[in-house]
């Protein structure tokens, strides 16, 4: 487990004992893992990670409202089939039947591309509770026996197991049969100190103590009643915008003339400009 703390940060992510002993128990169980916290604290980099320290190809099916089965797991290529029934016109139905529900004319989507691959794979479920809950129970059977039904070619299992990673920002509840399948972790906004080795690692160029003062105000703005609230990323993001403008502190002048790399509604940037004091 210790090896996988440093694994992950050979390639780039610092993590905690606890979150690289969650990833080393999904890969030893062979358990889909749900990872759920707020916006931009490092899920879809967790898949990432994962996937880079096993050279492993990374397969994402992004979820939004609206997804179906057609764009998550498989469809048929209409404009194909047709072509083909066209041309065949004289043979009987059976015939044509039998061969445009193959695999010349099958359209793989994320799902079925994870399932049916033979190399190492990460298939990373991005924000699943941006779909509609149709969608949880269409995932029930491959989180369970790592296996997808096409009614017309029958049951695909996977040759090779992926390493399965779905992240949700909580926006609603995810039903507890999904829940159920996966070992489960919550990522939450870093404390101070890995934040800071957080900066350091990936903007190397900024002043240590610059890059100190940055974390606590980013804590600060945390702890204001903000729409929202500034992400990990947005903070790397304000680091690497100090260091290209040359800063050398972050007094209150660079800070309101830059806060909106790290806030993103007006009344966020109204609010910490009357609010936050510099000591």
């Amino acid at each position: 487990m210790a090896d996988t703390v440093d694994r992950l940060a050979a390639v780039g992510y610092l993590a905690s004992t606890a979150v690289a002993t969650t990833v080393y128990l999904a890969d030893r169980l062979g358990k889909p893992l749900l990872v759920e916290g707020p916006a931009g604290v490092g899920k879809t980099e967790l898949a990432k990670a994962v996937a880079r320290i096993g050279a492993a190809r990374l397969v994402r099916l992004q979820c939004y409202e609206g997804i179906d089965e057609a764009r998550a797991l498989y469809e048929w290529n209409h404009a194909k089939q047709l072509l083909r029934i066209t041309a065949g016109r004289d043979e009987g139905w059976d015939a044509a039947r039998t061969d445009i529900f193959g695999e010349e004319f099958l359209l793989t989507r994320p799902l079925l591309t994870a399932i049916r691959g033979d190399e190492p794979t990460v298939l990373l479920i991005d924000e699943l509770d941006k779909a509609d809950v149709e969608v949880e129970a269409l995932l029930l059977e491959l989180l369970s026996d790592f296996q997808v039904t096409v009614p017309e070619l029958g049951t695909i299992t996977a040759s090779r197991r992926p390493f399965v990673l779905l992240t949700s920002n909580a926006t609603r509840e995810l039903s507890e049969a999904l829940r159920r399948r996966c070992l489960f972790l919550h990522l939450d906004y870093p404390d101070a100190e890995l934040e800071h080795r957080i900066v350091r690692l990936q903007v190397p160029g900024l002043d240590e103590t610059l890059a100190a003062s940055l974390v606590r105000v980013v804590g600060a703005l945390r702890a204001m009643e903000l729409r929202k609230a500034p992400s990990v990323a947005e903070t790397v993001d304000w680091a690497r915008t100090l260091l290209a403008l040359g800063a050398d502190t972050l007094d209150d002048a660079v800070v309101r003339d830059t806060l909106g790399v790290i806030l993103k509604h007006q009344d966020d940037v109204r609010k910490a400009a009357r609010k936050l004091t510099l000591a």
